[in-house]
């Protein structure tokens, strides 16, 4: 099965036309998934991306960045856990992005974020992000006086998806490919997950009372969620709306993305040639000899 060929109806190319409304969250394409179904499809995409990412790694030419975006309980933890279980740790990092420190907030938004992203041949992953600033702050306006910014206005959010359009084309333009997914779940399936948390004693850690004070603001973030798509999804960079009640679902589109984009980047291993090729062919010769002479 070719996932990849169907994606591109989750990829938000008309951002001006955009609804979240017109995104189910249930949505599977019209496969029938469960773990048996849908295990050896995800493994084979594991191995295909670990395939991938050494390639990345030899090229040299580029870096990946990978923004999961999602209302609590979306499965963001888990996507990163199940599409990146074949990844090399030596060649990819994981940035969770909690509230912003007391150093964070002395900076503009787009600091601590800068600091965090994957150098050419790396992958990096951030856990939430810099949209933050535009989704959970812009819900909670009162955040705002803890940045002490001198002049805020009206206009603070448009400005602000400019200054992220802006820090990505220049991300781009330097070596720094951009995948954007949101997971987008629905009330009632979040409303389940959370009851798991409660009454399973290996998840209620994950539990935090703030995610019911988040969820009775549900159709704030709903609002915040489309506008910040419809602000920020270019073509350089377009967001994925990928519908997550199914996580096997979520966790093979997510995988099919990535893959489709590596392979598009055309990575090469580097081709050895002339004197250091000669080195090479003088050094296997050395190796050679020096066996043949061990087996005597």
């Amino acid at each position: 099965m070719k996932l990849h060929k169907i994606l591109k109806r989750y990829r938000v190319d008309r951002p001006e036309h955009f609804r979240l409304a017109d995104c189910d969250p249930c949505d599977t394409c019209g496969l029938s998934l469960d773990k048996n179904t849908a295990k050896p499809l995800l493994q084979d995409g594991i191995e295909r991306l670990s395939e991938l990412q050494q390639r990345l790694y030899a090229d040299g030419r580029w870096a990946l960045l990978i923004v999961f975006q999602g209302m609590d309980a979306s499965g963001k933890d888990s996507a990163i856990k199940h599409v990146m279980s074949g990844v090399n740790p030596q060649g990819c990092e994981v940035h969770r992005f909690n509230a912003p420190s007391a150093e964070e907030l002395a900076h503009t938004f787009l600091w601590r974020a800068s600091g965090r992203l994957p150098a050419r041949g790396r992958i990096g992953i951030f856990n939430r992000s810099y949209y933050e600033d535009v989704l959970i702050v812009r819900v909670h306006p009162e955040l705002l006086e803890h940045q002490k910014l001198p002049h805020v206005g009206k206009h603070i959010w448009n400005r602000r998806f400019e200054d992220i359009g802006a820090f990505e084309r220049h991300l781009i333009r330097n070596g720094t490919t951009i995948l954007k997914f949101h997971l987008a779940i629905s009330k009632d399936e979040q409303r389940q997950r959370l009851l798991a948390r409660l009454d399973e004693p290996s998840k209620r850690w994950k539990f935090s009372m703030d995610d019911i004070v988040e969820r009775r603001l549900w159709d704030s973030y709903m609002t915040a969620y489309e506008e910040m798509i419809r602000a920020t999804s270019m073509e350089e960079a377009p967001w994925y709306v990928i519908p997550a009640d199914n996580k096997w679902f979520a966790w093979l589109a997510v995988a099919a993305v990535v893959i489709e984009t590596l392979e598009g980047l055309d990575l090469k291993f580097p081709v050895v040639q002339g004197k250091a090729l000669a080195e090479l062919k003088k050094v296997r010769r050395a190796l050679l000899a020096e066996g043949r002479h061990r087996s005597r």
